[in-house]
Parts: structure tokens; C-alpha cells; sequence
């Protein structure tokens, strides 16, 4: 099961699709607003106790200052994939980027583009693929429907 998390409600459209992909795939996962500056003791038994409940991966997006993906890698043993978020309070979404990529050393985040929870999502679900082989024949067949619908679209358009 993978952990969704984010910051606000007003980051729901951007981190739905991380669970839209993940219902593609066949993945089961939660999804939650967890603030780390307005619920911070939420967010402390989240990040510690996500693993003793199933979670093997944890996308966490948020915009602005963009604490909650650093903040929950800083206490949990699991992958954290941080999704930055372009909110209205933040700086074209460069504050939300750097926030979540520049991590001290012991403190990794794994990093998507800008509004990116779909790939975050794919991604949590390849690094729980790793030791599931059902699923990692979903993932196969999933990058292979990448590649059937680039083929399609190259048809449509040479000439």
C-alpha cells in the first residue's frame, strides 16, 4: 500500500493523480491531508507509524514552503517521493521545488517535476514492484502502453 499525503485540500487536484494512476496499476493506497505547519503532531505519528500499518512507499506533495515531504522522510523508514506543488502563495513554484530537492545528506526525498504526483505515483509503485513480481508485471505492461500510444501517435502525424 502506498501513503498519499498532502499538505492543504487545495493541493487534492494535483495529488489525485497519483492515486488515479495507482488505481491503473492496482495499487492499493491511502489518501490524507496531513499539514505539516497546522498539524504537526499528525504529521509526526503519521511519518512513524505508516510502516507498522502497510505503507511501503509515501508520495507527499505540498506547495509553499513545501515542508511535509522533508519533514516526513525525517522520521519514517520509508521512501518518501515529494511532489512540489504550484500554489497561490508560492514563487512560480520554485520555492516548492527547491523546499523539497535540497534535503541535508541522511535526509533523502525523491523529487518529481512540478505538479508531477502521476510519475510520483508511478514511481512508488516501481519501488514496491521491486519485491512484488505481480506487480512488477503490471508495471511492465504499463510502460509498455507508453510505448504502444507514442507508436499510435507517431503513425497519426508522419508523413
Amino acid at each position: 500500500m502506498i501513503g498519499i499525503i498532502m499538505g492543504s485540500q487545495s493541493d487534492l487536484s494535483v495529488m489525485e493523480e497519483a492515486a488515479k494512476v495507482l488505481d491503473e496499476l492496482g495499487v492499493k493506497y491511502e489518501l490524507d491531508i496531513v499539514s505539516a505547519h497546522r498539524t504537526p503532531e499528525k504529521m509526526f505519528d503519521y511519518a512513524k507509524n505508516a510502516h507498522k500499518r502497510g505503507i511501503k512507499a509515501i508520495v507527499a506533495g505540498a506547495g509553499g514552503a513545501a515542508h511535509l515531504p522533508g519533514m516526513v522522510a525525517s522520521l519514517t523508514p520509508l521512501p518518501v517521493i515529494g511532489v512540489p506543488v504550484k500554489s497561490s502563495n508560492s514563487i512560480d513554484g520554485w520555492d516548492s521545488v527547491l523546499s523539497i530537492l535540497q534535503m541535508p545528506s541522511g535526509v533523502p526525498v525523491a523529487t518529481v517535476a512540478l505538479n508531477g504526483a502521476r510519475n510520483a505515483g508511478i514511481l512508488a509503485a516501481q519501488i514496491v514492484a521491486s519485491s512484488d513480481s505481480e506487480l512488477l508485471d503490471r508495471v511492465i505492461q504499463f510502460k509498455e502502453g507508453l510505448k504502444e500510444k507514442v507508436e499510435q501517435m507517431s503513425k497519426a502525424v508522419k508523413r
